[in-house]
């Protein structure tokens, strides 16, 4: 096909005068576009940078709260062992055998020195060593107790303020009465 010459001549009329409003509009189109696509990127800047913030807080508070878990966990189950071989060394200390009521009676002197005795298992302690020694009223070794401990000395007690425990506490400090 060949090509088709135009009809007729085409008259170009420049206006020398204002520009209207729309003509002006439309040249500053892509302006407008540019600024529209640098606030959209400010503002999706400002959201990643607020969502990594708070993913970052959450995260911390996540491990902080997995630390104190295991922290509780670990405790609870130092606790639960020592009180297994609490039970142990009480059954050994209950036996007619001496031989085996003084290894009972060693390992439960050991076990009350433990940071993991509280003070209601350290009278449950006197009761059973009381039980086990016949003495009701304690007084059968507290005689020779006041005399090995010097002249006027009292006898020290498991985390006594003169004897605290390896974490430098005594049970007072760490225990709370609770009830009405």
């Amino acid at each position: 096909m060949t090509p088709v010459p135009s009809p007729g001549p085409l008259d170009v009329v420049v206006h020398s005068g204002a520009a209207d409003w729309w003509v002006i509009l439309a040249g500053l189109g892509p302006l407008a576009v540019l600024i529209a696509a640098l606030l959209a990127f400010y503002i999706n800047w400002r959201t990643l940078k607020q969502r990594t913030a708070a993913d970052k807080t959450a995260l911390d508070q996540k491990r902080e709260a997995d630390a104190d878990a295991l922290r509780q966990k670990t405790e609870a189950d130092s606790r639960a062992e020592w009180w297994r071989r609490t039970q142990w060394a009480l059954d050994r200390a209950l036996d007619p055998d001496e031989g085996t009521k003084a290894l009972g009676l060693a390992t439960l002197e050991v076990l009350a020195r433990s940071e993991l005795a509280r003070t209601e298992e350290l009278e449950l302690f006197d009761i059973a060593w009381k039980s086990v020694s016949g003495d009701e009223n304690g007084e059968e070794n507290g005689d020779d107790a006041r005399v090995d401990a010097g002249a006027g000395q009292e006898p020290a007690f498991v985390d006594d303020r003169d004897n605290l425990g390896e974490n430098g506490m005594t049970d007072d400090d760490s225990t709370k009465e609770v009830g009405p």
